[in-house]
């Protein structure tokens, strides 16, 4: 595999299944519905056989490629992954392929158009994680909100277009500063290498620089504002619910799942190790942040008559752990954020597809007019109790382990804050719990009732796409070892950055 361009295939099979859906009749919906899987289906492939291949403990990026792409200004195509970039990288391929297969049924209209959008919105997320040149990674970044934004607004719900506008405009202002902080750090980086523009792009030279105090704090503050606003970060925390709300159920899946951990991806892998003297100095306020986000979001949770709105409140919640894991700088807690981002990725991707399955057979979400769902359908009801336990945190499943490393970590550093987040635990149990026995246990309500018929339980193809979550689920709540061992090796990188150590070479 050493010779062969693995993760450009990986990036741009899905651009390709585009481009081919694009020449399809329009009037065979059903061909851009199995093309657009199958192309999913081949990057997924390709990305696990990154698994097998990949040299746990190795130091330096893997299967690097490197091109030079605008070479006047030092710009390389230069893709590589590590452990971090690996495990973000096969959660994506997974919900990918998912989500496409949990869109067949409930899009009937301009599915040409929608699987065109999903693929390209599949290249721009993949490439996030893989990029190694920050003019490139921007790039990437930026290509994900076009196909978002489309699938939002064209196949959201009734307020799709204020949310899919509230949605670009929160993340395309953070993104224009992040543009300007990485020219900024080229033309710094080739003013104090002799006006030499070689590296002024490059993720491994810019690593450890050692730049100016005072820019590394504009810098960060410029980065830092731009993962913030995609974690989301209270309180930037607000185009998100309007946005999971009216997008479609594979949408919300996709934005949940991968969208939110290009955030917090961005400060591990960027805003961190850039500019770490900067990171020391504004994390005991985003740590507080961070803990507003993880109370905050479970109070607002508790209290929503929506199940897909409360769903969405409570990844603000459990996000607020991924950048509280991320600043308190110990390995348990930076090992548990990166933990913590899979496994929400998988358990709320879940519980959004849950949502998806009742609202296609009520076409409605108020948590009120649901209720007694155990009796008609009972494999459902399992299945979201499956879910509804791993989000709040039950032992066993892989909700649990990730906050208990950030809260393990956060404990040795700042006891306090470890019991603020600890809180959460209560709250979690609570509007979870309560949800589930108001939807699922007692009488059947009137306006199910009234539906009859309509209320079946889950379809082969609705199964399909929650089996392999419910058993990722299990596999990491049982052995997360699986993730923890790709991640020793960057998160002491990262560590050693902040620490005022020697990063190790990678």
């Amino acid at each position: 595999m050493t010779n062969l361009p693995i993760l450009t295939l990986i990036t741009f099979v899905p651009l390709a299944g585009a481009l081919l859906i694009a020449f399809l009749p329009r009037g065979r919906p059903d061909l851009a519905r199995w093309a657009a899987l199958i192309t999913s289906l081949v990057s997924f492939v390709l990305s696990l056989l990154l698994l097998p291949a990949f040299e746990v403990g190795a130091p330096g990026f893997q299967f690097k490629e490197q091109a030079d792409w605008i070479p006047a200004f030092g710009i390389q195509y230069k893709l590589g992954i590590d452990g971090i970039s690996l495990a973000l990288v096969v959660l994506t391929t997974t919900l990918s392929w998912i989500s496409i297969l949990a869109s067949f049924g409930p899009i009937k209209d301009r599915v040409k158009e929608y699987m065109i959008s999903f693929l390209i919105l599949e290249v721009g997320m993949i490439g996030v994680f893989v990029a190694l040149d920050t003019f490139l990674f921007y790039i990437f970044f930026e290509i994900v909100l076009v196909p978002m934004y489309l699938i939002i607004g064209i196949w959201g719900g009734a307020n799709r277009i204020y949310a899919t506008l509230k949605f670009v405009l929160y993340t395309l202002i953070g993104s224009l500063l992040m543009l300007v902080a990485i020219l900024a750090t080229a033309f710094s980086f080739q003013a104090l290498n002799g006006g030499n523009w070689a590296g002024a792009f490059d993720y491994e030279q810019l690593r450890g620089f050692g730049f100016d105090p005072g820019f590394q704090a504009f810098a960060f503050l410029a980065f830092a504002l731009a993962f913030a606003i995609k974690v989301p970060m209270f309180p930037f925390h607000t185009w998100l619910p309007d946005a999971h709300v009216e997008a479609p159920t594979a949408g919300s899946v996709i934005l949940a799942g991968v969208l939110l951990k290009l955030g917090g991806y961005g400060f591990i892998r960027y805003a961190v190790p850039l500019f770490p003297d900067a990171a020391v100095t504004f994390a005991p306020a985003i740590i507080v942040l961070s803990l507003i986000a993880i109370i905050y979001g479970a109070i607002v949770a508790l209290v929503q008559p929506d199940l897909k709105k409360l769903v969405a409140y409570s990844s603000v919640s459990h996000m607020g752990f991924v950048t509280l894991g991320i600043f308190v700088f110990q390995q348990q807690g930076l090992e548990g954020a990166v933990l913590q981002m899979v496994n929400h990725g998988v358990i709320t991707g879940a519980l959004f597809l849950c949502v998806g399955v009742i609202y296609e057979r009520t076409h409605d979400r108020t948590i009120a007019r649901m209720g007694g769902l155990a009796a008609p359908v009972p494999v459902y009801a399992a299945l979201l109790g499956f879910f509804m336990l791993a989000s709040l945190g039950l032992p066993g499943l892989s909700g649990f382990v990730g906050e208990f490393l950030v809260v393990l970590g956060t404990f040795d550093v700042m006891p306090g804050a470890a019991f603020v987040a600890m809180l959460v635990v209560v709250l979690s149990a609570a509007y979870l719990m309560w949800m589930f026995q108001r939807v699922v246990f007692g009488e059947l309500s009137d306006f199910l009732r009234g539906i009859g018929h309509h209320l079946t339980d889950v379809t082969p193809v609705e199964l399909l796409t929650l089996t392999p979550l419910v058993a990722l689920t299990l596999l990491l709540g049982v052995f997360p070892g699986l993730i923890l061992e790709l991640l020793h090796g960057p998160v002491n990188d990262v560590i050693a950055a902040v620490s005022g150590g020697t990063v190790i070479a990678r």
